[in-house]
């Protein structure tokens, strides 16, 4: 039995179609023990993660024609900004392009992934341009002024990814860790939202190709190809939104031992055409390889799955005000990647909109304020435990949902591919 997409959108739009979240058949699948392809027509996927390979390009006024010919070099907020391709300044207007990895030359946890999501945030953020005359011009701007912006991606949604350790008997300053990545395998990071991964249920991509709608940041975009480092081993998308319909609760910042990084996450309907994907949908965490590497020199050194990450863990942090001894560990550092702990008239406060659910809290924390089973992995006769999940699952099946709600109610329609990848 197959079927088409065309066949799958007509049944949604009779209102026949049975739509459910990666989460939901999981969850039938430990209950029944067998789906076949009567049971579902299209499942939502998502993941929420640390997704170096962002940019935005942003074209908005800056000052009155004639004013200048050409930038040099820009700022927004501090983070490097660069001009063109297109020298159009003579008009007043620029463009510009921001990584999401760029980082501040003010604030050293603050990077261009935090500045796209005040954008979204609808903050103000301040541009400053130098002229090739010499001459600087400043703009205070919003997201409302800017008329064109959006983010792109040069490699985002990842089929999974890696779980890393550090052997040596040195501490290493790393992306991979908030805090320096301790020694002789005493911790763990890991990246990827195993099942609910979107390439995970489509892995030789027969539903994800040129022109598939998606969900970008909560925003409706597109995929435009495979991005740079793509293999069909370990595929992954580049795709396309406008800044304007994004919802700020997905993107974001995250500060490393390293640097600033960025957050993006991605939501992705898979119809489901044939028995093929069918089972690559009904896989689940625990049968799903997880690679360890060493952080060090990024090699493979054993082998583990998706369940030590996901099964059986709390995808949320818990967070108990009372339970705080105020030793400030975790804001002297600050130990938050997101900058989501602060301190207030000597009590310790958390913004859970902010919260990454990485986890790293739990293990700096001496009161168990902060609390949640994040897991461990095994490599031979260790078990490592995870010090710091640079996924976001609890967001992740919360965006998988809202697709979901968005293909039943009409707001998102599906589209067939123009081109495989």
């Amino acid at each position: 039995m197959s079927r088409t997409v065309e066949d799958i959108k007509r049944s949604i739009k009779s209102g026949k179609a049975t739509v459910l979240t990666q989460q939901e058949i999981s969850e039938m699948v430990e209950e029944k023990g067998e789906i076949g392809l009567k049971d579902v027509d299209v499942v939502t996927t998502a993941t929420r993660a640390i997704m170096s390979g962002t940019y935005a390009v942003l074209s908005f006024p800056l000052a009155a024609p004639g004013s200048f010919i050409r930038a040099s070099s820009a700022r927004i907020n501090g983070v490097p900004a660069y001009p063109g391709p297109c020298p159009n300044e003579r008009l007043g207007i620029i463009d510009l392009m921001v990584y999401g990895t760029a980082h501040s030359i003010r604030q050293p946890d603050y990077g261009g992934g935090h500045l796209l999501r005040e954008l979204v945030e609808g903050k103000d953020v301040l541009v400053e341009v130098l002229a090739e005359n010499g001459d600087l011009l400043e703009k205070d701007i919003c997201l409302d002024e800017i008329p064109y912006a959006r983010i792109f991606s040069t490699r985002n949604a990842f089929k999974n990814y890696v779980a890393f350790v550090n052997p040596k008997g040195l501490p290493l300053k790393t992306i991979f860790s908030r805090l320096e990545f301790p020694p002789h395998f005493a911790a763990a990071t890991v990246s990827g939202c195993g099942q609910i991964n979107p390439i995970k249920n489509d892995p030789h991509l027969e539903t994800i190709g040129i022109g598939t709608r998606i969900l970008i940041n909560g925003a409706q975009g597109f995929v435009m190809g495979t991005g740079t480092r793509s293999m069909p081993t370990r595929p992954n998308l580049l795709g396309m939104a406008d800044m304007r319909h994004m919802d700020p609760e997905y993107m974001g910042g995250f500060a490393t031992s390293a640097g600033p990084e960025c957050i993006g996450s991605w939501a992705v309907p898979i119809p489901v055409l044939n028995e093929y994907i069918l089972r690559s949908i009904l896989l689940q965490d625990r049968n799903i390889p997880l690679t360890i590497m060493d952080v060090n020199v990024r090699q493979k050194i054993g082998k583990s799955t998706y369940g030590d990450v996901w099964d059986s863990v709390d995808l949320e942090v818990q967070f108990d005000p009372e339970r705080c001894k105020g030793c400030t560990r975790c804001t002297a550092a600050p130990a938050c990647p997101m900058n989501a702990i602060s301190i207030e008239d000597g009590r310790v406060l958390r913004d859970k909109t902010k919260c990454f659910n990485c986890g790293l809290c739990v293990s700096q924390c001496s009161g168990g304020a902060f609390q949640g089973r994040l897991g461990a992995i095994r490599l031979g006769e260790r078990t490592i435990p995870i010090q710091l999940r640079q996924s976001d699952r609890a967001r992740a099946m919360g965006l998988a949902k809202r697709l979901k709600e968005e293909i039943l109610n009409g707001s998102f329609r599906i589209t067939e591919m123009v081109e495989r990848l």
